[in-house]
């Protein structure tokens, strides 16, 4: 993979700032393989899309509030 393949144009009006002030309005993309459809949900929703079987990954990893300029 070449790092160009990774590259798109990303408006800063869409990268989030801060959280939401209720951590269960986050954002969600659900993503369904059967037909490739794509739904904006929030994070409140994900119990209603989850089905027996299914296997959640969790990240504990923090952010760090910092910003890197490369060349």
């Amino acid at each position: 993979m070449r790092t160009d393949e990774l590259d798109f144009d990303l408006p800063p009006e869409l990268i989030a700032q801060e959280p939401p002030p209720e951590r269960h309005d986050s954002r969600l993309l659900h993503y369904k393989r059967l037909d490739r459809s794509v739904q904006h949900r929030t994070f409140s929703d994900l119990p209603s899309l989850l089905v027996p079987g299914d296997l959640l990954v969790f990240n504990n990893a923090r952010v760090l509030p910092a910003r890197f300029m490369l060349r």
